[in-house]
């Protein structure tokens, strides 16, 4: 019989990889506290219309890439494919937004997208997003920018362009919208047919196509900046030089315009110069909340896609050893073991010991491999004696310690290992 794999554009991850995500969303929880984000989590699946309604009929994700199923009830359901969207109907629906503003969030999710799987993305990926709803302050869209650059400084990763742009509000972008469809209506036959249907309903979605005929078409495509309302032209000053104050170097990209229909005024993408991926991006969207059912409020966020963060992070530190590994002769001595093992991680130390009936050398062989701190065997003299010998595995010393006396033991490893309580 064969072995069922994992689904095309899927991944594992595996023992010797897990600690890597831990320390990434370690980092997230601490970058987050430093601004009074606080942590959110919600559904897999949503209701189809939140991301029709939110994301837009006319986006790649919502045409092309969302996984859409009907339930037993008849209810059409998809997986989400973003966070955003979400995390503002879990604000609306539990009243959040009637608190004190500025509203602050994060979450750590998986997502779905029907793509294909390509460097660091897969059709179920991960996501770390931050947002930020209630403040139209351009002070607010710099602080977004400069908590997507401080995480991704707290993972040590260099070698990041931060790029800016202004998409402007539905007031100026009507004349602009009507700019581009005069445009690529002269070039309608090179279009691909998604963006042919695109041209009348929304042509700033041409823009974001990943075909390379229109990505050609793109690039002599009029400039959303020279369409911006004054309104809109001085957010978007002041957002840069708020950047500016706080030294985040950046680059005005005037065809960033990002892939969902819900942003308004300021987008941007932190992107890696060597692959020339986006790892971070997100931007303002100012009329989601009201188009989800609430009150006018505006709002801005991004999310990084943790798999691209992977290949640029130095170091992760290590994975979590055993502090100490028991090892044990015998039936009595193992049962001996086995109850200091779990004493001590009742204290909070972290233990191994023998679980299948292996010989000592084999024991010690398997306590190398967990990379354990120290050792102890324990047999028959060592339990007459009540006493064994700690050794520490990176220098070969040793010390006698009080087997029973499982206070002292932890006390001597909290001291050799810096364990914190």
């Amino acid at each position: 019989m064969t072995i069922i794999k994992a689904p095309r554009g899927t991944n594992d991850v595996l023992p010797s990889d897990s600690y890597k995500w831990r320390y990434v969303e370690a980092v997230a929880d601490r970058t987050a506290a430093r601004a009074g984000y606080k942590e959110i989590r919600f559904p897999t699946f949503e209701e189809t219309e939140l991301f029709t309604r939110g994301v837009g009929d006319t986006t790649d994700i919502v045409q092309k890439e969302m996984y859409t199923f009907e339930d037993k009830g008849g209810r059409s359901m998809t997986l989400r494919p973003e966070g955003t969207a979400s995390a503002v109907r879990l604000s609306l629906e539990n009243g959040l937004l009637a608190g004190a503003l500025p509203l602050k969030l994060y979450y750590k999710i998986n997502v779905f997208r029907y793509d294909k799987p390509q460097a660091g993305r897969y059709r179920e990926f991960n996501q770390i997003g931050m947002e930020l709803y209630g403040a139209k302050s351009p002070f607010s869209d710099a602080e977004l920018i400069s908590m997507a650059e401080l995480f991704l400084k707290n993972l040590g990763i260099d070698g990041i362009i931060l790029k800016i742009n202004s998409i402007g509000c539905p007031k100026c972008r009507a004349d602009y919208q009507n700019a581009l469809r005069e445009y690529f209506t002269q070039h309608i036959s090179e279009l691909c047919d998604t963006c042919k249907d695109r041209l009348q309903r929304n042509p700033m979605r041409i823009l974001d196509c990943k075909s390379p005929q229109d990505i050609q078409l793109a690039k002599n495509a009029p400039k959303i900046t020279d369409y911006l309302c004054e309104e809109c032209r001085e957010h978007y000053s002041a957002v840069k030089e708020a950047l500016d104050s706080v030294g985040t170097a950046y680059e005005e990209d005037s065809g960033l315009v990002r892939g969902l229909d819900y942003y308004t005024k300021t987008v941007f993408e932190f992107i890696d110069v060597n692959t020339s991926l986006a790892v971070a991006a997100g931007g303002r969207y100012d009329g989601l909340i009201e188009e989800l059912g609430g009150k006018p409020t505006p709002g801005i966020g991004f999310a990084c896609g943790v798999e691209r963060l992977f290949p640029l992070i130095p170091a992760f530190g290590s994975d979590i050893s055993p502090d100490i590994y028991i090892a044990s002769m015998g039936p009595v001595a193992a049962k001996a073991a086995f109850d200091t093992a779990v004493a001590l991680r009742k204290n909070g130390v972290n233990v191994e010991t023998d679980l299948m009936d292996r010989s000592v050398k084999a024991q010690m062989k398997y306590a190398d491999k967990t990379c354990a701190r120290f050792t102890c065997v324990i047999g028959d003299d060592e339990l007459a004696s009540g006493t064994a010998d700690l050794r520490n595995m990176s220098d070969g010393t040793a010390k006698k310690i009080k087997i029973s006396d499982i206070s002292e033991l932890t006390a001597i490893l909290k001291n050799e290992v810096h364990i914190c309580d």
